[in-house]
């Protein structure tokens, strides 16, 4: 980290950081997006402007609001605004509906409602009003913000450790949990990611994801420490998006491993021509990496790839750096950077300790269950440490496969299965087995003229790169696609046990 990062990652909140950054660098870019152009101090200012505007309406210290808004500079503006403020601020994924909209509404308590209007064909004010949200207000460009005299606002918080975030898990079998974070360990966060890839003042962000998720404030944190811009995707889609990492000049760009995937089909159309021809590196996380689409990154896009592993409770937990060899590049989520504590139980589980995990939920019984006694955070996820301290993920607690009393892990056959040539993505999952406990389902994802997949054709794939026979899957399905969630493209396995478990 520069010497500059590393005296501005001494800020207490992300008011403090947007302040410190301003005063440094004014007129550089932050957020691009179309032909529009938000500096540094474009952002202090609009955001003061903004949260006086919220101030008028009655929004105070501790007041709090829910916002559900797509990826736009206004978006960004309105959440510094209630960090100006010291509000508690819930951000709602733009693509949730009645049910978990509701549901976010009612634990939040929130007393404001932030909403884009109609966006994308759906009508978010008539499903608030219908929802019975309190201080619904749209917020979608910049002349339906809030605004006012900055000069009527209280001072800004000076604590950075007081819970001012409430973030939404999935929910994808249940109700979500609303995660409780402080501007502190959302600083802690960004900064990690930003130390880890080794960015500089010259590079150009994106942020193709919905910013909404926890990934919002960790990339935006990242910006005010080095003094970057990114690009904003309103709507990200391959090859329409591509004018846009091109006209900006996008040095780096990332997602999860579904992005990695849809950059590498763009780039086999045109073998011969740079997709991007100013992109260096690839980042991301939230979804496991199979070995094989690291190589192929490397080899048919020409430039580096660094995966990290990330959760919403725990925006950065390790990440892959630049100047890692390719081996731990290609097999490990990187390491942990200082302050982060890794424990493995005996069972393999990772458990977290350190100042960017989470407070706990809104539920107190599902902090309790959630912390161990030495206030380890306990992930269920399954993994080891090597001797160099990066961490390998085997597997979810859940995506352990137990078929005759033997553990089987689901992702080392998906790491198999995308060695092949006429497999584009793969999930494997246990199924319910009267004989066996649990069989093995593998199903699959094909690319464009793959040639057709049989069970008997996959099996002596996987047996002859090495997979045990009690490995071996029992089942295939080939579908048109995976079923994937809307914010980092993570495959729903629930679904799939659904569908194929009958």
């Amino acid at each position: 980290m520069d010497q500059t990062a590393h005296a501005l990652g001494g800020s207490r909140t992300l008011w403090e950081l947007v302040e410190r950054r301003a005063a440094l660098t004014p007129d550089r870019p932050v957020l691009l997006q179309g032909d529009r152009v938000l500096t540094f101090g474009g952002l202090r200012e609009r955001a003061e402007r903004c949260a006086a505007g919220l101030y008028a309406r009655g929004v105070r210290p501790g007041t709090v609001v829910a916002w559900q808004l797509p990826t736009r500079i206004e978006t960004a503006v309105l959440s510094f605004a209630l960090a100006r403020l010291g509000a508690v601020q819930t951000p709602v994924i733009p693509f949730y509906r009645d049910k978990e909209v509701g549901f976010a509404l009612r634990e939040s308590k929130a007393e404001f409602f932030a909403v884009p209007g109609t966006w994308r064909g759906f009508d978010h004010t008539e499903m608030a009003r219908r929802l019975g949200a309190r201080g619904v207000f749209e917020a979608y460009d910049p002349d339906s913000l809030p605004d006012g005299d900055p000069a009527v606002l209280p001072p800004p918080p000076s604590s950075g450790t007081d819970v001012r975030w409430i973030y939404w898990t999935s929910g994808t079998t249940s109700d979500p949990k609303g995660v409780l974070h402080t501007d502190r360990s959302l600083l802690a966060g960004g900064s990690c990611l930003a130390h880890a890839l080794r960015l500089t003042a010259s590079d150009v962000g994106s942020m193709a994801f919905p910013y909404a998720h926890i990934a919002g404030p960790d990339y935006t944190v990242m910006l005010l420490l080095y003094g970057f811009p990114a690009v904003m995707f309103e709507q990200f889609a391959l090859p329409e998006a591509l004018a846009e990492y091109r006209r900006h000049g996008v040095t780096v760009a990332g997602g999860s491993t579904a992005f990695y995937a849809m950059f590498l089909g763009e780039q086999r159309k045109n073998p011969g021509e740079p997709v991007i021809p100013t992109l260096r590196l690839l980042a991301g996380g939230g979804a496991p990496k199979p070995p094989e689409i690291y190589h192929a990154v490397r080899r048919e896009l020409g430039c580096q790839l660094t995966h990290g592993y990330g959760m919403t409770e725990v925006p950065m937990i390790t990440m892959g750096a630049p100047d890692d060899t390719d081996e731990n590049l290609a097999t490990t989520e990187g390491r942990p950077p200082a302050g982060m504590e890794i424990r493995i139980t005996p069972s393999g589980e990772v458990l977290l300790r350190g100042e960017a995990v989470c407070r706990g939920y809104l539920d107190p019984a599902a902090t309790a269950a959630a912390f161990d006694e030495d206030g380890f955070l306990v992930t269920g996820d399954v993994g080891h440490l090597t001797p160099s301290g990066h961490l390998v993920l085997t597997g979810r607690v859940k995506d352990i496969i137990i078929r005759k009393g033997e553990n089987i892990s689901a992702k080392e056959i998906e790491d198999l299965l995308h060695r092949h040539p006429d497999v584009g993505d793969a999930a494997v999952v246990g199924l319910p087995d009267p004989e066996r406990g649990e069989r093995v389902c593998a199903v699959v994802e094909q690319p464009p003229g793959a040639g057709p997949l049989t069970l008997p054709a996959v099996t002596a794939f996987l047996r002859e790169a090495g997979l045990s026979v009690h490995k071996l899957p029992e089942q295939l399905e080939v579908v048109a696609a995976l079923p994937r969630n809307e914010t980092l493209r993570k495959v729903l396995k629930y679904r799939l046990r659904e569908r194929f478990g009958r």
